[in-house]
């Protein structure tokens, strides 16, 4: 049985989607824009932007009960290819900090636009053991 993920620690969906799902052994976030859920505001830096998103994602999967080691899998969409390293090293700091105990698979893919025009969105996927 699906289970719909919600918290108040990342923004709400603007549109007809859950921030989550939950089957039970995988939880499956919606992409992360990096929207503070406390301002509603956006970052103007793309290190900042990177890490809002990430804390979004996991607001939601804390918010399923499980922790950022549990995600097994990220795409992460950026407007900008040229901003790769810099989100790379805001992505690989996130994952150490939160004692992940490796890092998750990772695709990453330049797109011509995204909500609210922000310069990365990201999305996960974690695994309940």
């Amino acid at each position: 049985m699906t289970k719909i993920i919600h918290t108040e620690n990342a923004p709400a969906a603007i549109g007809p989607y859950a921030q989550a799902v939950d089957l039970g052994n995988l939880v499956m976030t919606s992409g992360q824009i990096p929207v503070n859920p406390a301002t509603g505001e956006v970052p103007a830096e793309i290190t900042a932007q990177a890490r809002q998103s990430l804390e979004n994602i996991k607001a939601i999967i804390e918010q399923a009960g499980l922790t950022v080691g549990d995600i097994v899998k990220t795409t992460v969409f950026v407007k900008d290819l040229n901003d790769f390293a810099t989100v790379n090293a805001e992505y690989e700091r996130f994952f150490k900090e939160n004692n992940h105990p490796n890092f998750p698979a990772r695709s990453c893919v330049e797109v011509a636009r995204l909500p609210k025009d922000v310069g990365l969105e990201i999305e996960a996927i974690a695994v309940r053991k």
